[in-house]
């Protein structure tokens, strides 16, 4: 067993195998499918093709945050395994207020467990990207980097990891009160793909509107030359995460290698996960990877 164990929440969009293989714990937010509640776990309940096709269907999806007792019952279970030391990174508090109701269970494990040590981190991430995140702490985990140490890493790296994302289907904007009804309706008709980004307080802001899924997938791309560690010569981890499209997220991934030859292996390719996939929709492809810091 590691000295102290890390831990996320099922919205860093990897999947459970990975997650075994890295030793990284994860607590499963909730969502609910036409008033049927639902675990967002990585589409072992409900495979993700079916969840996306309900909601091309018109069925309507609600996410439920997770509430301090949720948090506290999860630390509690890994005290009870022997885990006395946990790092847990929280879904971006720029999209979800979790943080607060894991920081008020650890008041609550502190009570109850006062030899327990429970660090919170907000990770500024989402999706893929979060998951990224964690993947770059195992490394530090697995050479040797005590608890404090990995803590402040991710404080002080956390807005390096860039999110880049585009959407081939504005109706989900429509939906979710983004965009009008006027704008979505113009925009699919002429085919326009939103980019966006997430920035350094860790909030989806759109950036450019793009004519075409050809022209956007080069044009996000084009971001990971112009913000990637080291340009063309970047050698660290890439992962693009995807809504039901996997063939887009097979384009950006092949543009992606063509461009980036000393890649720390290959470009891995995700799901988007129910919790966040409830407010993209189906038709989003997102790119993950280390470079300069996100500004506002």
């Amino acid at each position: 067993m590691n000295k102290f164990l890390l831990s996320c929440c099922s919205t860093s969009d990897l999947d459970v195998n990975h997650y075994k293989k890295r030793n990284i714990r994860y607590l499963c937010f909730h969502y609910f499918l036409d008033g049927v509640e639902h675990k967002d776990d990585f589409g072992e309940t409900l495979p993700l093709p079916e969840f996306y096709k309900k909601m091309e269907e018109g069925v309507m999806t609600k996410t439920s945050q997770l509430n301090a007792q949720d948090y506290f019952n999860y630390f509690e279970n890994l005290i009870n395994e022997g885990y006395k030391e946990i790092l847990h990174l929280t879904l971006s508090s720029g999209i979800s207020g979790t943080i607060n109701s894991a920081r008020l269970a650890v008041n609550m494990i502190n009570e109850k467990y006062p030899d327990a040590k429970i660090y919170i981190v907000d990770s500024l991430a989402a999706s893929s990207g979060y998951g990224l995140l964690m993947d770059k702490l195992a490394d530090l985990r697995d050479e040797g980097k005590n608890i404090e140490e990995v803590k402040e890493w991710a404080e002080k790296n956390r807005l390096t990891v860039n999110h880049w994302f585009f959407s081939t289907d504005l109706k989900y904007f429509v939906r979710g009160g983004r965009i009008s009804k006027t704008s979505g309706f113009l925009g699919n008709m002429l085919h326009v793909c939103p980019l966006l980004n997430v920035n350094n307080e860790g909030k989806l802001i759109p950036r450019e509107k793009i004519l075409g899924k050809k022209k956007v997938i080069n044009a996000i791309v084009q971001k990971m030359v112009e913000n990637a560690e080291n340009g063309k010569d970047y050698d660290d981890y890439c992962y693009i995460s995807h809504s039901a499209v996997y063939e887009d997220a097979k384009a950006v991934k092949d543009k992606v290698e063509e461009n980036f030859p000393k890649l720390a292996g290959k470009v891995e390719i995700f799901n988007i996960g129910t919790t966040i996939g409830s407010h993209t929709g189906p038709g989003t492809v997102a790119l993950f990877f280390v470079g300069k810091e996100r500004k506002n």
